[in-house]
């Protein structure tokens, strides 16, 4: 296995809430009251739906697509989100600082270097914004692929722990069986002071529509069954997965890169962009203080 190389669960394409347009020569994004899910192909004009996206509009009430049948890759929730404070370069889109609130890794002219990780609000390298929860959530949508998956990104507040929370209730409640539970992502609306009272949408994961959660659970047995008959060895997967996940200092990809300044740092946030004299200056900052505390 090639080292330095975040190896992620295959990609068939992603899911979205809204879609990015051109605005007088600038690609920003929209932000909608549904899903969209696409495939990896860009054209001028946006990108390209998926035929899922169109299959599941069908039976959607005015043709909104607001929620999505999904079943997760892996038994262990973490493995399906990977939820990270993180500090992007906006003009690259390649990562400077990754932390969980307690530690980081942090690229600095010296390498990459293990800190405290006091969290975005305290955070001095990552204040006035820079620093933001992302995730990343990859799901099953079909069977057209055993291990082929969509993801969802995020840097929500709201959806990050509606997520994070359901999965972890749902691996505890199943046994352990979070890949086999029949689940569906809907899209959940909300209003507060800081949206002046303005919709917001979030992702939420609930027990598939018309199932209660006992019967997911017995249909989560059922299915791990036929699959240990079958010779599946779901733990070894898991093992697989959290191996490839932990191959490389930060999980992105080149591709990945243009989104994450696309999707979430455009003028659209109202954020102002830093350009690349400010993130040296920051580093250096960063290193100064460092070496200082080091004696």
């Amino acid at each position: 296995m090639i080292k330095g190389l975040a190896i992620t669960p295959p990609l068939l394409g992603r899911i979205s809430i809204g879609r990015v347009v051109e605005k007088n020569g600038i690609r920003l994004p929209q932000k909608d009251d549904q899903f969209t899910i696409t495939s990896q192909i860009q054209e001028k004009d946006g990108w390209v739906l998926h035929p899922m996206d169109e299959e599941l509009r069908k039976n959607a009430p005015s043709s909104k697509l607001r929620t999505i049948p999904v079943r997760m890759l892996f038994n262990d929730a973490d493995l399906n989100l990977r939820a990270e404070y993180t500090m992007f370069d906006r003009k690259s889109g390649r990562p400077m600082c990754v932390g969980n609130g307690d530690t980081c890794k942090r690229l600095t002219q010296s390498g990459v270097q293990s800190l405290p990780c006091p969290g975005p609000t305290l955070c001095e390298f990552g204040k006035g914004g820079l620093c933001k929860p992302y995730g990343r959530l990859n799901v099953k949508v079909g069977d057209d692929d055993d291990v082929g998956s969509f993801i969802f990104r995020t840097t929500g507040y709201n959806s990050i722990r509606t997520l994070a929370a359901r999965l972890s209730y749902y691996q505890a409640v199943s046994g352990g069986l979070l890949a086999y539970m029949p689940l569906e992502l809907k899209l959940r609306g909300k209003s507060t002071t800081q949206s002046h009272r303005t919709p917001i949408y979030y992702v939420d994961l609930v027990i598939k529509e018309g199932l209660s959660l006992q019967e997911a659970v017995v249909e989560a047995r059922r299915k791990s069954e036929q699959a240990k008959e079958g010779g599946v060895d779901q733990a070894a997967l898991d093992a697989a997965a959290a191996k490839g996940f932990g191959n490389a200092l930060f999980e992105y990809d080149e591709d990945e890169m243009s989104q994450v300044v696309e999707e979430f740092y455009s003028a659209l946030a109202g954020e102002e962009l830093m350009d690349n004299s400010s993130v040296v200056s920051k580093l250096r900052k960063d290193i100064d203080s460092t070496r200082s505390a080091s004696g």
